[in-house]
């Protein structure tokens, strides 16, 4: 059964959006929002949070070199991926735990991405079921699952993706064990939240979050791992989860997939152009160069550093999406510049649901459609096929 919808938005919704005019303002506004150690939770990094900030200043070693005198007065942002089109070169990644940050958080955000026509990833990780998410959005969606120790549970989980109709399936490669992420460490955090003496008196000054969450926080869990029936509580399920995860998956599992998987199959965690070109090898339809934010192995190369090599292994034969670090539609075209296909968000529509649930997402996708519309006219690039190496300087 579907859970209930929560909306929102009123009459002040306009004036309140309008103070958050870039990515960095709805995350400031996210944090004041949000308990600390919910914060955290989905900003933080591993350890010492190298590639979590270099994934961000990875884009200021790339300058954007215009040529205003072509002449963009009309853009097309659209872009076509696995046979469909959409309306710009951006969607929105896999996130854990949405509905932490408003109720029913990923079907907040998967009707955001559906109204601006991107797609969206449902994480294996929601607390809304991926047959709830499918049923609130018309797509693009697809859907991200983990390789497990229980193969059964794995094709379980593929096959109700097939069920419910998602376009894509994202096989996540960089989870075989999980990151060490020392802010959760620090701030004792816990699903559900539960706060200390210290803490209780942080999140009482929390008032919007602690009032709409406060029915829906008992009821938080992993909803994609419930048996049919169980009530189990959040912790008992994530111990579940973690001792799922499967240190000695190979290629044998990806080649098993796709085995009965007939849609695109995407990876998502590549770096390494090695295995980027065996990717393509194996019949793999798509890859996302990605660190998992910075949230697994810290110390990983930022995504775009390691984009470029990817692009040239896999030459052409297939698109190469990017995630990390991309905070504005200049890094956006840096991206494009450097060969990715398609661009990936997470964290900031995390601060968008955080900051104003499905309208906040949808304000979220909006300033990046706005800032890569105003780039491609500042550059002279009519259309995403413009956006090319020659449009970009390496400082270093």
């Amino acid at each position: 059964m579907s859970r209930p919808v929560v909306r929102s938005g009123s009459a002040g919704s306009a004036a309140f959006f309008s103070r958050l005019y870039s990515i960095a303002k709805v995350r400031d506004e996210a944090k004041r929002v949000l308990p600390l150690p919910v914060f955290d939770f989905g900003d933080g990094g591993a350890e010492d949070e190298r590639t979590l900030r270099r994934n961000e200043q990875a884009f200021d070693d790339v300058a954007l070199l215009p040529r205003p005198l072509n002449g963009a007065v009309d853009r097309d942002l659209s872009v076509t991926l696995f046979g469909r089109k959409l309306s710009m070169p951006l969607g929105i990644g896999p996130t854990g735990l949405s509905g932490l940050f408003w109720p029913d958080g990923e079907c907040a955000s998967a009707r955001a991405a559906s109204d601006a026509g991107v797609p969206y990833v449902a994480s294996h990780g929601s607390v809304c079921t991926l047959e709830d998410i499918a049923a609130v959005s018309a797509g693009p969606r697809w859907m991200q699952i983990f390789v497990y120790t229980d193969r059964g549970f794995t094709r379980e989980m593929i096959e109700r993706a097939a069920a419910a109709k998602y376009d894509a399936l994202v096989l996540t490669i960089d989870n075989q064990l999980l990151g060490n992420r020392e802010r959760d460490i620090r701030n004792g955090f816990s699903i559900p939240p539960r706060f200390g003496v210290a803490g209780a008196l942080q999140a009482a000054t929390k008032a919007r979050w602690l009032l709409r969450m406060r029915t829906t926080l008992p009821r938080i869990t992993f909803a994609n791992y419930l048996k049919t029936g169980e009530k189990a509580e959040l912790a008992a399920i994530a111990a579940r989860m973690g001792s799922l995860l499967d240190p000695s998956m190979s290629w044998a599992e990806v080649d098993w997939i796709r085995s009965f998987w007939k849609g695109p199959m995407l990876l998502k965690g590549v770096l390494h152009p090695a295995e980027a070109k065996e990717a393509v090898a194996r019949g793999i339809d798509g890859m996302i160069v990605s660190n998992h934010g910075g949230r697994q192995l810290d110390g990983a190369a930022a995504s775009l550093d390691a984009l470029p090599a990817v692009v040239d292994a896999v030459g052409k034969r297939i698109p190469v999406l990017i995630d990390g670090g991309i905070r504005r539609g200049a890094d956006m075209a840096k991206a494009l510049a450097l060969g990715a296909s398609f661009c990936l968000i997470g964290r900031p529509q995390l601060w968008g649901l955080a900051v104003g649930g499905e309208a906040g997402v949808r304000h979220v996708l909006e300033l990046y459609r706005k800032e890569i519309d105003r780039v491609m006219g500042l550059m002279g690039a009519r259309t995403v096929a413009d956006i090319g190496p020659d449009c970009i300087l390496r400082l270093r």
